[in-house]
């Protein structure tokens, strides 16, 4: 018997390859959101925190090859608290002034297991660097794909390295809700 994601999965997988999903698709910013989730206080505080702004498209190719870029606007960093936001926009961390936009720029997108594996690159403060994870992808009912994935990113690897008194973690989960609709 197959559950409900096997057969979301063996329909994306038939979709990718007869065609039917080729084409531009967009990202829809009220619909998508990108979050991100920390500790601090030496890992007994959570730190939670959302970005107001993202934008993306992609491209599927008759063949089924996916590619594609998703950006949020580093200055919309919202965790709840006005003055850790303004430090995380600061050079310490994002410095959201000269880098306005954390990216991911899409390789590929494999159906793998229970879902599909992203790969491509991140770009935080103009450093990059290649990145997979694993994701899970819907076909709506509307016609849009939905992609959600959990992120882990290692900070350090793009230059945000500070850490008072190694209160706050190095590790970072960026969690998104990606809602595409067709160009």
């Amino acid at each position: 018997m197959t559950t409900p994601t096997q057969q979301t999965q063996a329909a994306l997988r038939a979709r990718l390859t007869d065609g039917s999903l080729a084409g531009h698709w967009t990202l829809d910013p009220a619909r998508s959101t990108a979050t991100l989730r920390s500790k601090s206080m030496w890992g007994l505080a959570p730190v939670k925190g959302v970005f107001h702004d993202l934008e993306g498209d992609g491209t599927v190719s008759a063949a089924g090859e996916v590619t594609g870029r998703v950006a949020v606007a580093a200055g919309t960093v919202d965790t709840k608290n006005a003055k850790r936001d303004t430090h995380l926009r600061s050079a310490d961390f994002f410095l959201a002034a000269e880098y306005p936009a954390i990216t991911f720029s899409v390789a590929a997108m494999v159906p793998s297991g229970q879902g599909v594996t992203v790969s491509g690159t991140l770009t935080v403060r103009d450093v990059s660097r290649p990145l997979s994870f694993p994701a899970t992808v819907a076909l709506a009912e509307g016609g849009e794909v939905v992609l959600d994935a959990a992120v882990p990113v290692e900070r350090s690897q793009f230059g945000l390295t500070w850490n008072q008194l190694g209160m706050a973690s190095m590790h970072s989960t960026i969690t998104i809700h990606a809602v595409f609709t067709r160009s």
